[in-house]
């Protein structure tokens, strides 16, 4: 992976850059000793390290405007970071570059039941959003697998989603507003909590732009009632194209499962050994769950069954307790964890029509064959978010660039269908140099337009999302 060059006049003026951030901050907010930046070289794509110049940790946005300010009259680069969960390489630093994390701004500021919204700082984690109202009989919909760790900083960068998406929407569908600060250090304020507000979309630009436009440091949440009750059925399939297949007449029935997840042989294997959830040992493995009343998810369960008849399941079961649906949905939320002890792997994310599940499945598993390293599928079937994991050695010469030219072949293979290159994880360095797949250069200039007017002087999060060749005049000045 290319990454453009330090800037030496930066790398040069490393004391004055310290000095002025500290002028600004408390003394506990800058992390400047090579030791402790090494815990931010990298995200979750670890396959590419690099220490920054500095990490800071502001506690709230007049913090984070003060350093935005300092940095852009320094000309010095951000690197915004929510919980350095992104798996591709969002929040991945340059040797020239602060690292701004928000994980300490995780206060609830506001909550109001009657207008069904939170407002919280966005280091908070997502889980702990949900958290914060439970008790009251509420929650936040977009539920990430990673959603214990993850932060809404990092949420709203990578427009994420969850294995519940597939009702309530990802991220942009329950984003009401947010506290933005501009590189120059302005602060301000984009939507609000209400569901639909005035003028041009720009809540819709910002959630999903990767820190390339500010940094987000408070959100207004849209939060829902419980539903009253909710029950996943368990399913086994001889072959991944029969899952898919099933998948894609559910959707066609017009049924709106809450989810519907997928998963096949060498992931269904690891997440047994590791959460010995019960899982039958098949090809493909469906976890479907609805909610309603108990009326509502026995009619739809019953229509659920008899579609899935139509397919020869080998396996079926219905949770029949809260503590069976526990179990039904442990090993899908232990999956990356359970993959992660069997091998390195690389996890992407494409996104297809689910009518195309059969077609993809398919080729994927031709693709793995023909370049010999496996590949196990676990991901949000309902809307065709697809996660294949590319099993490989990081200490094998060559696996790795083999296993980045099989993942970008998976990834043209999503766009050729007619689905997209990212569907919760963002572009970041991983996908950089396929966005010419997806956009034609009018399309890409457009989006760099974009960028031009929220940072000018291309200081946040310059070297991602966009191809090097495509930035390499904006970069430069």
């Amino acid at each position: 992976m290319d990454m453009p060059q330090p800037d030496q006049a930066i790398l040069a003026s490393r004391d004055t850059v310290l000095s002025r951030l500290r002028a600004v901050l408390p003394a506990d907010a800058v992390i400047s000793d090579p030791a402790e930046t090494r815990a931010y070289e990298c995200d979750a794509l670890t396959a590419y390290r690099c220490a920054p110049l500095a990490v800071v940790l502001p506690r709230s946005t007049a913090e984070v405007s003060a350093v935005l300010r300092t940095c852009s009259a320094l000309g010095v680069k951000v690197v915004p970071r929510g919980s350095g969960t992104s798996l591709a390489g969002g929040a991945f630093p340059t040797a020239d570059c602060v690292v701004l994390g928000v994980a300490r701004m995780n206060a609830v500021i506001e909550t109001d039941y009657e207008n069904r919204y939170i407002k919280v700082q966005t280091g908070r984690t997502n889980l702990a959003v949900t958290g914060a109202v439970e008790a009251d009989g509420w929650f936040y919909a977009p539920d990430p697998s990673s959603q214990l760790a993850c932060a809404i900083a990092g949420n709203i960068a990578m427009n994420s989603g969850g294995a519940h998406c597939l009702k309530y929407g990802v991220t942009t569908n329950n984003l009401l507003g947010v506290t933005l600060v501009l590189m120059s250090g302005e602060v301000v304020e984009i939507g609000g909590p209400w569901s639909d507000a005035p003028g041009l979309d720009l809540l819709g630009v910002i959630c999903g732009s990767e820190g390339q436009l500010g940094v987000v440091t408070e959100a207004t949440l849209r939060i829902l009632p419980k539903p009253e009750g909710a029950r996943p059925v368990l399913m086994g399939f001889a072959a991944n194209e029969v899952a898919g297949a099933c998948v894609a007449d559910i959707i066609k029935a017009g049924l709106l499962p809450v989810a519907i997840e997928f998963m096949d042989r060498p992931c269904i294997r690891a997440c047994e050994a590791f959460a010995h959830a019960g899982y039958p040992d098949c090809e493909a493995l469906l976890i479907i769950e609805v909610e309603g009343s108990p009326a509502e998810i026995d009619a739809q369960l019953a229509r659920i069954k008899e579609i899935a008849q139509r397919h020869n399941p080998v396996a079926y079961r219905e949770s029949g307790s809260e503590e069976e649906s526990k179990k039904i949905w442990l090993g899908r939320k232990s999956a990356f964890g359970a993959m992660g002890q069997i091998a390195d792997y690389m996890c992407l994310d494409g996104t297809i029509p689910v009518s195309e599940l059969p077609y993809v499945l398919r080729r994927i598993g031709e693709m793995s064959a023909a370049v010999g390293l496996s590949v196990a599928n676990v991901f949000h079937a309902g809307d065709g978010n697809m996660h294949p994991l590319i099993l490989y050695n990081a200490n094998k010469p060559g696996d790795l660039e083999l296993c980045e030219t099989l993942g970008a072949d998976i990834l043209k293979l999503c766009v050729e269908v007619g689905g997209c290159l990212t569907g919760e994880h963002g572009v970041g360095v991983e996908k950089r140099d396929l966005m010419t797949v997806q956009f034609s250069p009018a399309d890409l200039e457009a989006q760099l337009r974009v960028k031009d007017v929220f940072d000018p002087g291309w200081l946040l999060n310059p070297a991602k999302v966009f191809p090097l060749e495509a930035t390499a005049s904006r970069r430069a000045g």
